[in-house]
């Protein structure tokens, strides 16, 4: 970096003759191409039958870089000045951009400045490809000096050492960074760069900005903008301001917290009205078309010398359709690439104790059944917080135990949702007092307590061994006025602060292969499952009401989440009240509801919360649990893939799921469920397109005989089965 800075410190406003000539050089080096010569190919990339992969090139014309993948492009004016002029879905041929603005925009100092970008634009509701030759570089922006192109790198560590149905780590793609100099001598050697990352076989790009200060005084980031894009309406209506649809394009970030979706964890995404659009149809220039990735509040970071600031990343996926399912389905796709760590799906009890002898033998009964994990779950007794030598020897001899048996372990801890004193709670910015957080009172991680918290548990897990953290109450967005606490300066960059601990955390933990349950959504930092969800208090309802919620929050949980990123719950024991008619035990008594949890969540391909003491009480139950592990090992592969929703269970007839993967011998898994008092016969329409089958599919009910069914042309298949009253069958695609 400090080279680059040197070759380039003439730069203000443009780049030096010496300078020119570097850049120049590897620009003419990059390969020749044009989007508009791209041949068509036939396939889908959701069935991964076309070839995807992302590439950087220079335009024909020799001024503007491409960044492609075939699916998607992305093209930029690298001179006389800096800007992205095109943004295109390939597969639909849709550009998405009508204007051009900045790359990005950053506050230093109580000065807001551009990086890249023009002056001239006269119209923008749509531009011209020749009316880049009279816009000119905006001399008070950060002007671009250099460029780098490399294979997309890791974020932080991953150590997988347990099933997973990707293991491909980092994501295959290409990464293009653009190095961009002050256009004055107060911010003489900061440097902004901004990344992108375009992946292979998915039309998703990611960006965000990073800051290096060089110089030698400390600066002050107070707020930045990743990304803004003036992109073209979803809707061009003269009035319905403050209903517009926004543009059908997801855009997330990682800086996510407060939520068990993505769409509501999400506080980075401003669809705003664009005022210099004066050519939109909608008279109070209300349309949402203006898109701003950036942080609520502050960071207000103070940068010191000598070091780097890194931006959360913002991600921008293009759809090709409006269906549901298949949004979903794009959706689900990138998770799995950008966090494959949350396609691990172990088998786990939730044990409610911590006396020795009562551990040993539910790690027994894993061993003996097929469960592979335990977590010592609230109300166990067990309190990562005491660091004591007394405590750790306690644990580490149970893990060790666990351990010899083949079965990992870990435990509960609570952050967020409590209290702890004056001086280490959230302080409400608009009292000066406790109270007022999003959980009422609640710890702010970057006070003196929080920060010993984080380190306790880093020396619980580490001398203790274990495998698996269930976090309740992570970071989930508290903005904190405090001035005293060591962790952060005051509000504005305390949410900043406390994030990044949080987060810088769960990366610790992915680095030594601890599993992370935790209910906000922190996939794209280190996570590995989420509440399906529920409501907790369902689960002191009947079990024959139990039984028909479980399916409807998988088949609700499943549209934009995998099923191995979701957990559901069986309380084996009393939760929330609701007495023996809410609960499973005497397991041996209520074999048939313990069945029917056990078929409908592997089924599924989730994973429960089996909450009690044990897995079994009878040689029958354990016969019965053991069955339904091997039956969900032998096909734990397609039941771990992507979910297509067939009917919602409602209690009237007949609901079912269909588990698709091209890329497996099983093409799909079928699970079907009769809720009535009486067998149904019916003539069931599988959509098997996401199969990747074409003409032919051979199907088999269970481990009957297979047979033959010519698909229709909307590539689906029409199959008769019977179901038993208050029973499920299944199908197996091939």
């Amino acid at each position: 970096m400090k080279r680059i800075i040197t070759v380039f410190l003439a730069l203000i406003p443009c780049i030096t003759a010496i300078s020119q000539n570097t850049f120049q050089q590897k620009f003419n080096n990059l390969t020749p191409y044009s989007l508009d010569k791209i041949p068509s190919e036939k396939g889908d990339w959701l069935l991964g039958n076309v070839k995807a992969n992302a590439a950087i090139f220079k335009s024909e014309n020799g001024k503007d870089l491409i960044i492609t993948n075939s699916l998607i492009s992305r093209e930029f004016r690298m001179q006389p000045y800096f800007a992205c002029f095109s943004f295109r879905n390939l597969v639909t041929s849709k550009e998405m951009l009508r204007a051009i603005q900045p790359e990005a925009q950053i506050e230093i100092d109580g000065i807001k400045y551009n990086i890249g970008g023009v002056k001239g634009q006269f119209e923008y509701g749509y531009m011209r490809h020749d009316w880049l030759e009279k816009f000119t570089a905006d001399a008070d922006a950060f002007q671009l000096t250099d460029f780098k192109i490399q294979d997309i790198q890791p974020r932080f560590s991953w150590k997988h050492s347990r099933w997973v149905l990707n293991r491909q780590w980092p994501p295959k793609g290409k990464e293009a960074i653009f190095y961009f100099t002050a256009p004055n001598k107060n911010l003489y050697n900061v440097v902004v760069e901004v990344h992108y990352e375009m992946y292979d076989n998915i039309p998703l790009i990611s960006k965000w900005i990073s800051v290096e200060n060089n110089s030698n005084k400390d600066i002050r980031i107070n707020t930045f903008k990743n990304e803004i894009l003036s992109c073209v309406e979803e809707e061009a209506v003269v009035g319905g301001d403050g209903q517009l649809a926004t543009p059908h394009i997801n855009v997330q970030s990682d800086y996510s917290f407060g939520d068990m979706t993505s769409k509501y964890a999400d506080h980075t995404t401003y669809w705003l009205p664009d005022s210099l659009y004066t050519s939109q149809v909608n008279y109070n220039l209300q349309t949402p078309c203006l898109l701003e990735s950036k942080p609520p509040i502050g960071p207000d970071y103070r940068l010191r010398t000598h070091e780097k600031f890194d931006a959360f990343h913002t991600y921008e996926m293009m759809y090709d359709s409006y269906d549901k399912e298949r949004c979903g389905l794009a959706e689900r796709k990138m998770y799995r690439i950008l966090a494959p760590w949350s396609s691990e799906n172990p088998i786990f009890l939730h044990l409610t104790s911590t006396k020795p002898e009562i551990v040993k033998e539910a790690v027994d009964q894993c061993a003996a059944t097929g469960f592979e994990m335990i977590i010592l779950s609230f109300g166990s007794g067990l309190n990562m917080e005491d660091t004591t030598e007394t405590n750790i020897q306690k644990i580490k001899t149970l893990v060790d135990y666990a351990h010899s048996k083949g079965i990992e372990m870990g435990g509960y801890s609570l952050f967020s949702s409590r209290s702890i004193d004056e001086q280490n709670d959230v302080i409400n910015p608009k009292t000066g007092k406790r109270g007022g957080a999003i959980f009422g009172n609640a710890p702010c991680l970057g006070s003196e307590w929080g920060l010993a918290y984080l380190q306790k548990l880093k020396t619980f897990i580490t001398k203790t061994g274990f495998d698996l953290l269930e976090h309740d109450g992570p970071y989930p967005g508290d903005i904190c006025a405090s001035t005293l606490h060591p962790g952060h300066e005051g509000m504005y960059d305390s949410q900043w602060k406390q994030w990044w601990l949080s987060v810088s955390f769960y990366r610790w933990l992915q680095a030594k292969g601890v599993y992370v349950n935790a209910p906000d959504w922190y996939f794209l930092n280190g996570t590995n499952k989420i509440a399906m969800g529920y409501r907790e208090t369902d689960w002191s309802l009947p079990r024959d009401r139990q039984i028909i919620l479980e399916r409807q929050n998988i088949y609700d949980g499943t549209w934009n989440k995998t099923p191995s990123m979701g957990w559901t719950f069986v309380p084996l024991t009393q939760y929330h009240g609701g007495g023996e008619a809410a609960t499973i035990e005497p397991l041996s008594e209520h074999l048939k509801e313990y069945e029917a949890h056990l078929v409908q969540n592997f089924g599924g391909g989730a994973q429960a919360c089996y909450r009690g003491p044990r897995l079994f009480d009878t040689q029958a139950t354990e016969a019965l649990v053991k069955s339904k592990v091997r039956w969900y090992k032998k096909y734990r592969a397609i039941l771990n893939s992507d979910i297509i929703h067939l009917r919602r269970a409602d209690g009237r007839d007949y609901d079912g799921i269909m588990h698709v993967n091209p890329q497996l011998e099983e093409r799909g898994f079928v699970m079907l469920y009769n809720p009535l008092d009486k067998p149904i016969k019916r003539i069931i329409k599988l959509p098997l397109y996401y199969t990747g089958l074409k003409t032919v599919a051979k199907i088999r009910e269970k481990e009957s005989a297979v047979k033959e069914y010519k698909l229709n042309r909307d590539y689906s298949a029409e199959v008769s089965v019977t179901i038993p009253a208050h029973d499920y069958t299944w199908l197996v695609i091939e």
